[in-house]
């Protein structure tokens, strides 16, 4: 019987530590290729744009990738007449610690006209550091230690995609509201996770990084137009990823912000 509660003890700490480890998938950009409907295409009031008919990469973490994206993303294809590839990864986040980070994603990935980060609710709810807008720039000498923050991370992503293609276009949007607590939905809140930060402390830090290089920002946390009265319609049960009617809610305004910038 000490043996078997020994046993027993053991699997508890061990099953403990691996629910706690973050997510690490990888990313598959072959399975999440996305074409356009050329019949939409020939209608689309955004014909003779500047950004119609290209390509488009797509980076973060899971509500980036995740099967009810592609609701929105597919209504960026169709009007746009782009061909989309989402290189996100389940877990992923900015910081170079969490999961297969973004930073890992833009490594990978191949040459496209349109790169748009789409931050995750990952580097808040593990716990990584904010930083700031200077983390891993010509202000810190690109000290390689700041990749482990948000913000290092975002700076990275920048100068790596820049390197790889020095026409493109980048876009950023910010992470999205989440309802499992209150620090996600509310930018007022003074509730921190275990370093220190309000969920708004890291929206604030990822416009401020776009702020330094002229990166247009969708700010999908202020105009996501969800809030606590409304958004058991748009969430899952676990009221962190968006269902399908989430993400056709705000798939106009990404549309019309890729179009238009």
């Amino acid at each position: 019987m000490r043996y078997r509660l020994h046993l027993s003890f053991l699997l508890a700490i061990i099953l403990t530590a691996w629910y706690a480890i973050p997510s690490s998938g990888q990313s598959n950009p072959s399975a999440h290729h996305l074409r356009p409907d050329c019949r939409t295409a020939g209608h689309s009031p955004y014909r003779g744009t500047p950004n119609f008919g290209k390509s488009i990469a797509v980076f973060g973490g899971s509500l980036s990738v995740n099967d009810e994206s592609d609701a929105a993303k597919q209504m960026w294809a169709d009007l746009l007449d782009a061909e989309i590839t989402t290189y996100g990864a389940g877990g992923a986040g900015f910081s170079l610690e969490q999961g297969y980070s973004i930073q890992h994603q833009v490594d990978t990935a191949g040459l496209h006209d349109i790169y748009i980060l789409w931050a995750s609710t990952n580097d808040f709810t593990n716990c990584r550091d904010v930083g700031t807008w200077k983390d891993y720039t010509a202000y810190d000498g690109y000290d390689e230690s700041r990749l482990a923050s948000q913000c290092g991370g975002i700076n990275y992503c920048i100068r790596k995609i820049l390197e790889k293609n020095p026409e493109a276009t980048i876009f950023f949007f910010t992470s999205l509201r989440f309802f499992s607590s209150e620090s996600g939905h509310n930018p007022f809140s003074e509730q921190a996770n275990g370093a220190g930060f309000t969920f708004a402390d890291y929206i604030e830090g990822q416009k401020a990084c776009c702020a330094n290089y002229g990166i247009p920002v969708l700010d999908q946390f202020s105009l996501q137009g969800i809030n606590e009265f409304n958004f058991e319609k748009y969430y899952m049960e676990d009221h962190l990823h968006m269902n399908r009617e989430g993400y056709l809610r705000i798939a106009p305004a990404q549309v019309s912000f890729i179009a238009s910038h």
